[in-house]
C-alpha cells in the first residue's frame, strides 16, 4: 500500500521519479547521454503502447487482460468458498 500511494501520489502530482535523477546523474558520470523525461515516459509507455498500436488492438488487449482477471479472481473466489465449505461439513 505505501508503495501504491508513492507511485499514485507521484504521477498525479506531475513530479518525476527521485531515481529518474540519480540515473541521469549516473549517466553523465559514465560518460552517457541523458533523456527527456521520466523513466516512465522513456522505458515504459514505449513497451505499453508502441506506435504501431492500433485503437482495436489495444482494446482487444485490454479485454483480454480484464477477462484473464475476471477468471483468476472468480477462480480463487470460488475455491475458497468450496473450501469453506468443506470445513464446516467436517
Amino acid at each position: 500500500l505505501p508503495a501504491f500511494l508513492w507511485g499514485a501520489w507521484v504521477e498525479l502530482a506531475g513530479r518525476v521519479y527521485p531515481l529518474t535523477y540519480l540515473e541521469d546523474w549516473l549517466r553523465e558520470k559514465g560518460g552517457d547521454t541523458t533523456y527527456s523525461g521520466g523513466f516512465v515516459e522513456h522505458y515504459i509507455l514505449p513497451v505499453m503502447y508502441p506506435e504501431h498500436l492500433t485503437a482495436h488492438v489495444e482494446t482487444c488487449l485490454g479485454i483480454f487482460v480484464l477477462a484473464i482477471n475476471i477468471l483468476l479472481y472468480g477462480w480463487i473466489i470460488f475455491s475458497g468458498r468450496r473450501k469453506r465449505s468443506r470445513t464446516r461439513n467436517s
